[in-house]
């Protein structure tokens, strides 16, 4: 069983390679849009609180150039995870007829991209139900609240891992020093439970679906060059969803399935 949470701002639909694969090799995966967070989420219904069905996102850039929104971010999406946990093992999941029954929650494995990422990774530490997690390009800290301030770490930096945890990245994100920063206290608190992997040539966005999508954006002339490499960066795109599926897949079958 694993759960997915995507990148800050994104829907979970920018994950559906990745998904869809691990789906086929036997998982059951669960991936989340975060309200407030993801692009749009509709509900069924309204509230007294919520008075319109759709709730769209409050981000305008990068949340981590706004402290105060980051932190809410994070802490608002590991809340979220561990609610979609805790409805897993209920005796009633709200899930499609019949799959209940499938599930394998002491089998159960996390994984998110950027903000997805570090939240899955926070989840990991506060809930032992989760027996181990991948961050793809996420970070560990809050942002400093102020300039020249330090940034201030998640309790999983503080604290490290004891359950087998993935960092991976891609070699030419413009915040990999800033990144690297908090990876390596997680890394030196937790032993050989840490593993890390680059992703050469690739930028931030290689690991959604945006590997397969921006090249075929760029052929139709939508899409300058640059424009592409600044997202994905100038690896090949099957080469680089082929390789990004393998760590992914192989990951979790080493620790949650013993193959």
């Amino acid at each position: 069983m694993l759960v997915h949470s995507p990148g800050g701002g994104d829907p979970r639909g920018l994950g559906t390679s990745l998904a869809e694969d691990l789906a086929s090799h036997g998982a059951v995966v669960l991936s989340v849009d975060h309200p407030g967070d993801a692009a749009a989420v509709e509900f069924p219904d309204t509230r007294p609180y919520r008075t319109d069905v759709v709730r769209t996102t409050v981000f305008r850039g990068d949340p981590r150039d706004r402290p105060d929104v980051a932190r809410t971010m994070v802490e608002a999406r590991v809340a979220d995870l561990r609610f979609v946990l805790d409805r897993l093992a209920s005796a009633d999941p709200p899930l499609p007829r019949g799959l209940a029954g499938t599930l394998d929650l002491r089998r159960l494995g996390v994984y998110g991209h950027s903000a997805g990422g570090g939240a899955v990774t926070e989840v990991m530490h506060q809930d032992r139900r989760v027996r181990a997690g991948i961050n793809l390009e996420g970070f560990l800290d809050h942002p400093p609240a102020a300039p020249g301030a330090a940034a201030e770490p998640f309790p999983v930096a503080v604290d490290g891992v004891d359950r087998p945890l993935l960092l991976f990245g891609s070699e030419g994100f413009d915040r990999r020093e800033e990144l690297d920063r908090s990876w390596s206290a997680v890394t030196a608190r937790s032993g050989r439970l840490v593993h890390r992997a680059r992703l050469a040539g690739a930028d931030h966005w290689t690991f959604t679906d945006y590997a397969a999508m921006l090249p075929r954006l760029q052929a139709a002339g939508l899409l300058t060059a640059a424009e592409r490499d600044a997202l994905i960066g100038t690896v090949d795109p099957t080469a680089a969803v082929r390789e990004v599926r393998r760590t992914v897949r192989g990951f979790f079958a080493r620790h949650l399935t013993g193959r």
